[in-house]
């Protein structure tokens, strides 16, 4: 199909990566050629590249480069071994071959293709370190990757040790220094193992108790412990990604190093594309953005059931909007006299049908939180409510407690109700109907107990995947 694919350039120190890449991030062709330090030459292996991958279905084109880059103006501004902030790059090969051309950091663009479709995909604020040569990085905060002034995400300059060795970028002990792939080489060296020696090996005799292997990986994650510690307190991400050559081997080190008890915890992982999620990356930053879908988190629950406090404190989280059932429905209960059982069962039904018609209105990426007791009606029509409002993702979290419990509360609030609410009367009822009730299953499902305290960080986690539909069909929080 004529323009619909991108071809991605991943511009390396050893190596010139590139690919032809569709909308949905699956690599159509690749091919790759050696690096070199002059600029020139470095935009001459471009240009052959691209011309030997465009097969006529290619519509725009992504440029994965090292170094600190002006995203908006589309300008290198500095790089180590491959410097290219002296090059007019995107002007020239758009004049070259007449598509739109899209700049960034190589880190940033692996980010973007971990997020699409690699071992992020779906979460919303993930942190990324590339270990490679340096240590390169990018920050994913609600959806976009975050730029500040320009160039933020120039995490490999996090300080670790103020006394520490020097970097290039001015400093002293960066974990670039420390726990980069150059770095390993140094402590590799001093510990007075062949300069061949690999981190795979290390780790395999890491694993067989080698206490020199073992020094030498610590020495090498210790640092990358404490920057991804740091950055975990001050971003809160759903998630922290070690990507690069050396991501998954630094990933494994840090299993060695003992993790400090913390009020601040993210999950750590590593990354899943490998060198293609520089290629991947740059090729779905240079196509049009699809259209993002919209995501229901259904907060569920039979009425005292503690849902409403948990859907406050995920939006509180998260920023979020909530759209709750009672919101809507109380004010009509405050102004209309003399609503009976009826004509409240037949205002929910409709202040249900008022949820989903915002929802529907949303624009497209929004995440909505909607707070209600959804098993009044049937699950058919809510289905068919979903499908109206164009919602392509849900996930519900499951809100229960014994159902004595569940009386008992409903009984302490009643005179907060307006009138039109069910009184005292109805507590027999609800205790028998929250002993039968059941959750929606339309989705991913977490089970929320309220008589304990809502585990916040272990709920976003779990949504961070439900949402981008990897999460089991139903656990228990």
């Amino acid at each position: 199909m004529a323009g619909r694919n991108a071809i991605g350039i991943d511009i390396g120190g050893t190596h010139i990566r590139a690919a032809r890449v569709s909308p949905e991030g699956e690599i159509l062709e690749r091919a790759r050629v050696a690096s070199a330090p002059d600029p020139q030459v470095v935009l001459g292996r471009i240009e052959t590249l691209v011309a030997e991958l465009d097969d006529g279905s290619v519509s725009a084109l992504g440029l994965g480069v090292p170094g600190r880059v002006d995203f908006a103006a589309r300008r290198v501004l500095s790089g180590g071994y491959v410097d290219l902030s002296g090059l007019p790059l995107a002007d020239h090969l758009e004049a070259r071959f007449g598509w739109p051309v899209v700049v960034d950091n190589d880190c940033s663009m692996a980010l973007v293709a971990e997020t699409r479709v690699g071992a992020a995909k779906g979460a919303e604020n993930v942190v990324m370190l590339t270990i490679g040569t340096g240590i390169g990085g990018a920050i994913l905060e609600r959806g976009a990757i975050l730029r500040s002034r320009g160039t933020a995400g120039q995490l490999g300059h996090l300080n670790v040790d103020p006394a520490g060795e020097p970097c290039l970028c001015g400093k002293r002990g960066c974990v670039e220094t420390v726990s980069s792939g150059t770095a390993l080489g140094r402590h590799i060296a001093r510990a007075g193992l062949p300069q061949t020696t690999t981190a795979a090996e290390l780790l395999q005799r890491r694993g067989e108790d080698d206490e020199t292997a073992r020094a030498v990986l610590h020495a090498w994650a210790a640092p990358l412990r404490i920057a991804v510690d740091d950055l975990v307190a001050v971003l809160d991400p759903d998630l922290v990604l070690l990507g690069g050559g050396l991501g998954e081997a630094a990933f494994a080190a840090l299993a060695g190093i003992e993790k400090q008890a913390s009020w601040y915890d993210s999950p750590v992982a590593p990354a899943r594309l490998g060198d293609d999620a520089g290629v991947i990356g740059a090729a779905l930053a240079a196509l049009p953005a699809r259209a993002a879908s919209k995501r229901l988190v259904l907060v569920n629950g039979v009425p005292a059931s503690g849902k409403s406090g948990v859907a406050r404190a995920l939006s509180d989280a998260t920023g979020w909007p909530i759209l709750s059932l009672d919101t809507i429905k109380n004010p009509f209960l405050t102004e209309i006299e003399g609503v009976d059982r009826p004509f409240n069962r037949k205002l929910g039904r409709a202040s249900l049908r008022a949820m989903f018609a915002l929802a529907r209105e949303a624009p497209a990426g929004t995440t909505l939180i909607l707070d209600a007791w959804f098993g009044f009606q049937p699950a058919e029509f809510l289905a068919e409510l979903l499908g109206e409002a164009g919602i392509d993702t849900v996930a519900e979290l499951w809100c229960s407690a014994p159902p004595e419990l569940i009386g008992a509360r409903y009984g302490a609030r009643v005179n907060e109700r307006p009138p039109g609410h069910p009184g005292l009367d109805y507590v027999p009822e609800l205790v028998a109907l929250a002993a039968r009730a059941r959750p929606l299953d339309l989705g991913p499902r977490l089970d929320v107990d309220t008589t304990e305290r809502f585990d916040l960080m272990q709920t976003r986690h779990w949504l961070a995947s439900a949402l981008a539909d990897k999460a089991p069909a139903s656990l228990a929080a």
